[in-house]
């Protein structure tokens, strides 16, 4: 990557770190609305509605991480489709499970209940901040992905 490349890498991270620092959003649409705004807004920014069901495990059930949720529904912005029967496109899926395993792979679960279980209280800020870290690491990777496979600069 150059240096724009990764300029953009490190604004995405910060970008979601602090929308969910600030309590402006939760992980999901942290990571959806970061996205959607550095690649050039291609969904209104009231898409984030999609993503206002994710957060804490998907509607606070403690399942899947709201950041991946957030990060898969991102992905989409640049690789999923809108026509009814076309094909799906050939990087949604494998860059889908790509951001799942290395989620799993750097912090041993995908599940917001395992990630999380070292805090003794779900409201404490080390778990805030933990949940923060991972957000801009999704973001980060999502943006990362954009670049390596060029569709964007």
């Amino acid at each position: 990557m150059n240096q724009k490349q990764e300029k953009l890498v490190k604004e995405a991270r910060e970008k979601a770190e602090e929308y969910f620092r600030r309590g402006d959003f939760f992980c999901s649409e942290s990571v959806l609305t970061t996205i959607n705004e550095l690649v050039g807004e291609e969904m209104p920014p009231e898409m984030v509605k999609l993503a206002s069901g994710f957060p804490v495990g998907i509607g606070k059930s403690k399942c899947l991480c709201g950041a991946i949720s957030g990060g898969v529904m991102a992905l989409g912005l640049k690789y999923g489709r809108t026509e009814p029967g076309a094909p799906m496109p050939e990087e949604c899926f494998p860059a889908s499970a790509d951001l799942h395993d290395y989620i799993k792979e750097e912090y041993g679960s995908t599940c917001c209940r395992v990630l999380t279980k070292d805090f003794a209280e779900f409201d404490s800020p080390e778990r805030a901040e933990h949940c923060i870290q991972i957000t801009g690491e999704v973001a980060a990777w999502v943006m990362e992905r954009f670049i390596v496979d060029g569709v964007i600069e």
